[in-house]
């Protein structure tokens, strides 16, 4: 009977756990929207999970909700959204059996990164603590390297972290040259001597696996192809991952007639070819903006003008970080682009609906707007400043997110140690 008693008592205790956070109100905040417009002294309506009513007279609201939060002094943002990450699927980046992100062979499509997620991660939670509540985790090596998935750094398991599965494949474009030294000294370049082999490749696998798509009757299915399909039927993007002007151009022209969604991953030569890409409605997420230009005749700090010029010539882009433990820095990279040129609420749209767009996630997630998942962060400062962002509070579809971590843990442990007394 106790055994019973203890487990009706614990369904009861989840149940009002469940509860929590779901209706709430919180008020006298700067709102961010995520679509460019800033709501100075507002208030956000949470009921079930989704955003209820976005306003700017919070004390009209007051009456319609038992909780109610003051954020004065903070702001409020949507959630930071990360793509192109191994979140999940890396610990320790120098020990072998801590990463599980690459798989052997060339195309690999229907390889999934979600499935190997590991929510029990030490490095998310320091993720989190800076406001991303979404990733896009994503499989290496190859051609074509697998599946990635949209996940939320806060779960219990891969299957309730899953916000959008199997959102896209990556195709691994070759390299046009051979790239020497290293990210601190570039060398020299080289030809690579096999690229038009490569580009054929790509050509003959597309072929392959759009014939077996538009077969009425497949009599030996093959997973590989199977996994190729959504890309033919548009609930699949394809992420092309190519850095130079040319390579991007060919890998748009050459996919093009396949009739998929292309969405550039990389793009440092991006900002050559705005024309082209507008052109073909082709967005661009750009990779680790605190980075050195590829070419040593390139101006030093061309990474960090390339969001604005995107920006002021109608291309869309988000930010990211490739890796784990580094994608906190994310929303940096964005303010690190304010300060050259790139307006404030278009970095932080760059880093929530323009991202959740380019995602196929926007009906959800992205922005703070009627109807939508309540899933945003609260910060005393400015999230995009190093200086100033410290991030109070965050939600998933209106529950509360834990923004501990092993580093604040740790931090605490050792300022209380090693405290001077009088």
């Amino acid at each position: 009977m106790r055994t019973i008693y203890l487990s009706i008592l614990f369904i009861a205790f989840s149940i009002l756990l469940q509860a929590q956070n779901k209706d709430f109100l919180y008020t006298n905040v700067k709102i961010h929207v995520g679509t460019g417009l800033i709501i100075e002294n507002g208030a956000v309506g949470i009921k079930d999970g989704k955003i209820a009513v976005v306003s700017e007279n919070g004390d009209a609201l007051k009456k319609d909700y038992k909780t109610v939060i003051d954020g004065k002094g903070q702001e409020l943002y949507p959630t930071f959204i990360a793509p192109n990450t191994r979140l999940g699927l890396e610990e320790v980046e120098a020990v072998r059996s801590m990463r599980d992100y690459r798989e052997v062979g060339h195309f690999n499509p229907n390889v999934r990164s979600l499935i190997a997620y590991n929510t029990d991660s030490k490095v998310t939670p320091t993720i989190r603590t800076n406001g991303i509540l979404l990733t896009q985790v994503v499989p290496e090596g190859g051609r074509i390297s697998g599946q990635s998935s949209i996940l939320y750094t806060e779960a219990d398991n891969w299957e309730d972290a899953t916000l959008l599965a199997d959102d896209g494949i990556h195709l691994r474009w070759p390299n046009r040259f051979h790239y020497s030294g290293w990210w601190a000294q570039p060398g020299p370049t080289k030809n690579n001597k096999n690229y038009d082999r490569d580009l054929q490749a790509i050509k003959v696998y597309m072929d392959a696996a759009q014939a077996y798509y538009k077969k009425d009757v497949v009599e030996t299915k093959n997973i590989k192809f199977e996994a190729m399909k959504g890309l033919f039927e548009k609930n699949k993007r394809l992420f092309v991952h190519v850095d130079d002007a040319r390579g991007i151009m060919e890998a748009v022209r050459l996919l093009k007639p396949y009739g998929v969604d292309v969405v550039i991953q990389g793009g440092a030569e991006s900002w050559q070819i705005t024309k082209f890409l507008k052109e073909y409605k082709i967005p661009v997420i750009l990779s680790n903006v605190h980075s050195l230009p590829k070419h040593t005749d390139s101006d030093i700090d061309q990474p960090f003008k390339t969001p604005n010029i995107l920006h002021e010539n109608g291309v869309k882009f988000a930010f990211s970080m490739e890796g784990s433990w580094n994608v906190r820095n994310l929303m940096f990279q964005a303010g690190q682009a304010i300060a050259y040129g790139l307006p404030k609420e278009t970095a932080v749209k760059a880093l929530t609906l323009q991202t959740a767009e380019i995602l196929g996630i926007s009906q959800r997630v992205g922005s703070i707007e009627v109807g939508k998942d309540a899933t945003f962060i609260v910060s005393k400062g400015d999230a995009l400043d190093m200086r100033t962002s410290i991030v109070t509070d965050a939600y998933i579809a209106g529950k509360k997110v834990d923004l501990s971590d092993k580093q604040k843990v740790l931090y605490e442990k050792y300022k209380e140690k090693y405290e001077l007394k009088d």
